[in-house]
């Protein structure tokens, strides 16, 4: 049996954090709790307060602003079950330490990052991780470059992202459904 990858996306606020969290409650084994955000200013702080509260004391967390390819496989040989909170915290660091090479650059390289962990869960017999993401892009477009560049990589991270995934469930208003088994499979002419 292979590692198992789902994904929870939904709005800012949308109540997909907790659902992660309730859905990595039910699951039996260690679990870990990889947190991306950066306390970088009082606000955050207090964002993450909110965070760590919520969590079961049992929980193991894991700080990673950056190197998720290169610390996945060491977390999965100490957990059966991998909370990672959130995708867009993590590419919006990676995109700010990537920012001086072309935009193609780097999302071909945040992509391959994003397949390349995948994969190491895959491979992963027993183990479960769930990737909590914003849904970015169901907005106006952005007016700057940058704005547009990071709506364009979570795009592209979460559909990388979905596409390897058991499950992928999208919260709205706090409510949450499962999408890719009602995933619509187009072939030949419509």
């Amino acid at each position: 049996m292979q590692g198992k990858c789902i994904v929870v996306t939904g709005g800012a606020k949308s109540g997909k954090s907790v659902f992660a969290e309730t859905y990595v409650q039910h699951c039996v084994g260690r679990k870990v709790y990889v947190a991306t955000a950066q306390a970088l200013d009082e606000e955050m702080k207090a964002r993450i307060a909110v965070h760590k509260k919520r969590r079961p004391s049992s929980w193991q967390t894991i700080e990673m602003p950056y190197g998720m390819v290169d610390n996945i496989k060491q977390i999965l040989q100490d957990a059966d079950v991998v909370l990672i909170d959130c995708l867009t915290m993590y590419f919006s660091n990676f995109l700010f330490a990537h920012e001086q090479e072309a935009d193609a650059v780097i999302i071909e390289k945040a992509l391959q990052e994003m397949e390349q962990t995948c994969q190491y869960i895959h491979e992963s017999p027993g183990k479960t991780v769930v990737f909590v993401t914003n849904e970015v892009g169901c907005s106006i477009v952005p007016m700057g470059r940058i704005s547009r560049l990071y709506r364009d990589l979570i795009g592209a991270i979460n559909q990388k992202a979905a596409a390897q995934a058991e499950q992928v469930y999208a919260t709205i208003c706090g409510i949450t459904i499962e999408l890719k088994s009602r995933q619509v499979q187009l072939g030949g002419t419509v």
